[in-house]
């Protein structure tokens, strides 16, 4: 059989329900909550951009503290914030007027070094000033401060330099291109137009050398002999607001000849033997050494003939057939290095033998 509620039941829980919902309210979860310090991330302070032919690129790296300093393990999202300004609209004063954010997938933290994040915008408008900010989420409602805010003008890209060539020399590779004189879409280049030269190494991403310049060519002294190096130009177009970036050339790959010889070897000695000569002399210490070669010169001559080779890091050769009607014999030692041919050093001082 059910039981009725009484009345002043009813009364005392309807009571406690009211209180209840005041004392939620009055704990801050009425609305949006305040998330602790301790999961806030500190804000992005290296935002950048890339600009090429087709849009632009946008790098930042993962925050990996949050506003206390203690570390993150992961960030869930990123806010990316874009401004679009008519180029005569826009002044220096003026507040920027942010959309809406692009949500973007955030990921895991790396327990060692950095993480890249990138984010490309294609189908820019001509004759528009464009900006950018970025913000992290690292849990709920923990968003970060706004990033650096980054800038630049579009208009129709200019065309990629054409012919980009690279010649090799001893720790020098220089690079040579056809000068651009037309935007994308046909039209005669009216501004300025500047060229900035990228390389990479292997796998690696490709790195700005040095400054845009004006010049249609280029040389990187900075190269190891024997490393390859890989090299692409851009054509920048110079407004009186911004720079734009155009076309990239095609890759090309070149490696830097090593014609740099070893140190000739010092403190070249000999013993002459019953049946022989004993040639020795001190090491020579090069990275890319091979080993040496052993000259001999006989009293009176001015020829000079190779009697031997020796592999590093052995610093003594043995003549076996000395002549033995010479009074006098003269020896003398270079060194050589791994490349092919090798690069061969000046010879030592002669050291003389007696019979």
């Amino acid at each position: 059989m059910s039981r009725l509620k009484s009345p002043c039941i009813t009364l005392i829980l309807s009571l406690t329900a009211a209180a209840l919902v005041v004392s939620l309210g009055g704990c801050g979860y009425k609305d949006r909550p305040v998330p602790p310090q301790q999961v806030v991330p500190r804000p992005i302070t290296d935002l950048r951009y890339q600009l090429n032919d087709k849009g632009v690129t946008l790098f930042w790296s993962y925050p990996v503290q949050t506003v206390t300093g203690d570390d993150i393990s992961e960030i869930s999202s990123f806010d990316i914030y874009r401004s679009v300004i008519p180029a005569e609209d826009y002044c220096d004063n003026c507040p920027i007027p942010f959309g809406r954010p692009i949500k973007q997938p955030g990921g895991v933290i790396p327990d060692k070094g950095r993480k890249t994040a990138t984010y490309k915008s294609t189908l820019l408008r001509p004759g528009n000033m464009y900006f950018f900010k970025v913000r992290s989420t690292a849990g709920w409602w923990a968003t970060s401060k706004d990033s650096n805010i980054v800038s630049f003008l579009w208009n129709i890209p200019a065309m990629a330099p054409e012919n980009l060539a690279a010649s090799a020399d001893d720790g020098v590779i220089t690079l040579s291109w056809q000068p651009v004189t037309s935007h994308r879409d046909g039209s005669a280049l009216s501004e300025d137009v500047l060229y900035q030269v990228y390389r990479r190494t292997g796998g690696g991403a490709f790195q700005p050398l040095g400054k845009p310049i004006k010049e249609t060519g280029f040389v990187d002294t900075t190269p190891i002999n024997g490393r390859k190096y890989f090299y692409k130009v851009q054509s920048l177009s110079v407004y009186e607001q911004a720079t734009v970036g155009g076309g990239e050339t095609e890759i090309v790959q070149a490696s830097s000849i090593d014609r740099t010889p070893p140190a000739p070897p010092l403190g070249v000695r000999g013993v002459r033997t019953a049946t022989a000569v004993k040639v020795f002399w001190e090491p020579v210490n090069e990275r890319d050494l091979k080993g040496y070669r052993v000259y001999r010169r006989l009293a009176g001559k001015k020829k000079i003939q190779l009697v031997g080779e020796v592999n590093a890091p052995y610093v003594m050769f043995t003549d076996q057939t000395p002549p033995a009607d010479s009074v006098r014999i003269f020896y003398s030692v270079s060194s050589i290095d791994t490349q092919d041919p090798a690069n061969e050093s000046v010879r030592s001082p002669e050291v003389m033998i007696k019979q």
